[in-house]
């Protein structure tokens, strides 16, 4: 709605006038660039199997949803991790262990140990990595690798550290050799190919639009800028304009009463079970990070932002709601999100009282994964709903702290 705005007024491609995603992880960028996509456009197959000669599979794979539905349904039987911390980071948490653990095999490529290396299959690997702050000395000498910042600036990284381990190996290094080994009438150089990463960066330039050049241009002070088309009013749809979405947003609903949506979207069940005692309103739960915590990595329980210390298992509510409800500031909850294959629980959070809309409440993650029901996502994308999970409230068995 908010890029429906800037195009109602033109400000897109108006210098100094559109939107700016902050995107934080030079992985997330890299992912629009390097093909990492289930769904990869025939264009980009064509020049990945020209480069390489052979014939890329065509068939559409797995995304997060569908890979935790293929290991859940038996269809899934190997899983293969590169970082990450994927039993901690996704939706519907007991669904997606027991996903994990009916896998064959689970291999993890990690820099540190998170939860993910807990749940896993029958027989489980882990390789250790270099970090990208750590000195990655190949064959043909220290080695850096490429990453595109939040304004779409290419530049390379290299690490200054010396690495925790001599046995340690890079990523392409453990992608290569894998390769390498199972798949010996491959024609592709792999392990010539990690002696120099300029050598990955030379085959990258052919298959990849914008990388053209990509090892000088990458070496220019700062890196390098790449192409957006819409900045320059050009838009890649049908029509060659830019395409107005509206997405209507669902009622409240109560419950175990009659009131629901009444043009159920994929996100919101269409019949919700009725609640063990009487009505119980729904409110909508978000997940949110804490300021010491990146990703599904927590450094403290401490939340400068919004003033909590020493705890993470709470639950921001306006006074609107805790009057509403009865409820008190500090008082503990259980959290019982509401979908149409049943309810989950997320057990004793304690109330924070939060200058947040009525009708709304937000929980860290990971902490709060647990509620989000592997059928809620969005339409299109299929990520999961995290920021609109349907719950109501009900007191927890223990004492409110005072």
């Amino acid at each position: 709605m908010l890029t429906n705005l800037l195009l109602a007024r033109g400000n897109i491609g108006k210098a100094g006038a559109g939107p700016c995603p902050v995107r934080g992880h030079s992985n997330v960028q890299g992912d629009r660039t390097m093909g990492i996509y289930e769904k990869p456009a025939p264009a980009f197959l064509d020049r990945l199997g020209a480069e390489f000669a052979f014939d890329p599979p065509r068939a559409h794979g797995f995304d997060t949803i569908d890979a935790i539905e293929a290991m859940r349904d038996g269809r899934g039987k190997v899983f293969f991790a590169m970082g990450g911390n994927f039993a901690a980071a996704t939706p519907d948490t007991e669904v997606t262990h027991a996903a994990l653990r009916r896998c064959a095999l689970t291999v993890q490529v990690s820099t540190k140990l998170n939860r993910s290396h807990l749940v896993h299959g029958r027989e489980a690997l882990i390789l250790p990595c270099l970090g990208r702050t750590e000195i990655d000395l190949q064959a043909g000498g220290l080695q850096a690798v490429t990453v595109e910042d939040s304004m779409s600036m290419v530049h390379l990284s290299s690490g200054m550290n010396a690495p925790a381990s001599r046995e340690l190996l890079s990523e392409p290094a453990i992608v290569a050799r894998l390769a390498a080994a199972t798949l010996p009438r491959s024609t592709i150089p792999w392990l010539a190919l990690i002696e120099d990463y300029d050598r990955i960066r030379k085959r990258i330039a052919k298959v990849i639009p914008g990388f053209e050049d990509f090892n000088a241009r990458v070496r220019h002070p700062g890196g390098f800028h790449l192409r957006h088309p819409c900045r320059e009013r050009i838009f890649p749809t049908t029509s060659g304009k830019a395409m107005f979405f509206a997405h209507p947003l669902v009622d409240t609903a109560v419950v175990g009463g009659a009131s629901a949506p009444s043009k159920p979207l994929q996100h919101f069940p269409e019949k919700l079970p009725a609640a063990s005692s009487g009505l119980k309103p729904l409110l909508q739960l978000m997940t949110v990070r804490s300021h010491d915590q990146y990703n599904t990595t927590v450094y403290s329980s401490n939340d400068r932002y919004r003033g909590v210390h020493g705890l993470r298992r709470v639950c921001f509510i306006s006074r609107t709601d805790l009057d509403a409800l009865g409820f008190g500031d500090g008082e503990h909850v259980d959290l019982v999100s509401v979908w149409n294959d049943g309810e989950r629980v997320a057990r004793d959070f304690r109330l924070v009282e939060y200058d947040i809309p009525a009708g709304c409440l937000a929980g860290y993650f990971p902490e709060t994964n647990a509620l989000v029901p592997l059928g809620s996502h969005a339409e299109r994308a299929r990520t999961p709903a995290s920021k609109s999970i349907p719950v109501y409230l009900r007191r927890a068995e223990r004492t409110a702290m005072p």
